[in-house]
């Protein structure tokens, strides 16, 4: 799972980026320390900003609401399943592609698929797993990634049924291999041991998804 101090951009950042990025990740370490310390509900936004430094309007211009403090970095990631079937080659199935975008995500041991095992990012994971207004927010990240593949998928094909049913499957696939991740990283297994497994089990999870969506949605 991604942290707001686990974002990497290909591209040099200007000075202006750069400070508005380190603010953010203040926020969200000062956050987090905070949360882990007293219980999510029991810190408010005021606190936040206090402990950061920064304005609670501050807070509120980097992040809308106190969920969006620790979970805005993860909401980034909610259209990588969508992106990775729009902007895939032609011929390709949405399978092989969203195969492909997580294989490469796992050789780049990336924390959005809980490959990393800082232990701010454990501690996030369990604090998410413990507080319910934060596990809802996580459900709510997934099925818009859910609706996200839909709508693309239905734009190509037309057919909106086929392509829900479509992209349940392969969210569905793609997220039981991150569910294991953490269920391990939680259990403290090597993030580095964890790769070869990760890449395996992915593998057959697409494997049988495909035995059903192999062609769909046809050649782009």
């Amino acid at each position: 799972m991604a942290g707001a101090e686990a974002g990497v951009t290909a591209q040099p950042l200007g000075l202006r980026e750069r400070k508005k990025r380190q603010t953010a990740t203040r926020i969200w370490r000062s956050a987090l320390d905070l949360f882990l310390e007293r219980g999510y509900d029991k810190v408010s936004v005021a606190e936040i900003a206090a402990a950061a430094d920064v304005s609670k309007m501050t807070v509120f211009n980097y992040f809308g609401t106190k969920e969006d403090v620790l979970l805005g970095p993860v909401e980034e990631h909610v259209s990588d399943a969508a992106d990775a079937v729009r902007d895939r080659a032609p011929g390709e199935s949405a399978v092989a592609a969203l195969r492909r975008q997580f294989l490469d995500q796992i050789e780049a041991r990336d924390p959005s698929i809980g490959l990393s095992g800082g232990p701010r990012q454990l501690q996030m994971r369990q604090l998410i797993s413990d507080t319910p207004a934060l596990a809802r927010r996580m459900l709510i990240f997934r099925m818009r990634g859910v609706e996200l593949l839909a709508d693309v998928l239905a734009e190509e094909t037309g057919d909106r049924l086929l392509a829900g049913v479509a992209a349940h499957q392969l969210v569905a696939a793609r997220d039981a291999v991150i569910l294991e991740n953490h269920r391990r990283l939680l259990a403290g297994d090597d993030v580095d041991a964890m790769a070869d497994d990760c890449a395996a089990l992915a593998e057959r999870a697409f494997d049988l998804v495909e035995k059903g969506l192999q062609e769909y949605p046809g050649n782009a």
